[in-house]
């Protein structure tokens, strides 16, 4: 191992140890606290409501309904009709088989290199 290796693992546990006693100190065990006290606390309490609210208030109820009316409306039905059609034909039509056989004669060449070699 070069020196310079050994250095940068030396720097590597160093900073590890460094990182690993700052999670158990002083610092960190306040900052934990002070975050419990925000989620146990009024503000935490009230913003917590506030999300419940909005989530199952009336505004919600109708978005959730507008989104089902749409993804059942016949446009959606119409348009996602459309793109399964649209792939069919690219599959099938004379582009798809054009496709499939650039892909089998890529495939059978790609075969033949790796058995000629040794």
């Amino acid at each position: 191992m070069s020196e310079i290796e050994r250095q940068v693992r030396g720097w590597w546990a160093r900073l590890l140890t460094w990182l690993r006693g700052a999670q158990n100190g002083d610092a960190a065990r306040k900052a934990r606290e002070a975050l419990q006290d925000v989620r146990t606390g009024d503000a935490g309490r009230r913003a917590e409501s506030a999300l419940r609210d909005l989530r199952d208030g009336d505004a919600s109820r109708k978005a959730k309904e507008a989104f089902r009316d749409l993804r059942d409306s016949e446009a959606v039905g119409k348009a996602r009709d459309a793109a399964r059609d649209m792939v069919r034909d690219l599959r099938e039509g004379d582009a798809g088989r054009k496709a499939k056989e650039a892909l089998r004669d890529l495939r059978d060449s790609a075969s033949s290199r790796g058995k000629s070699q040794p």
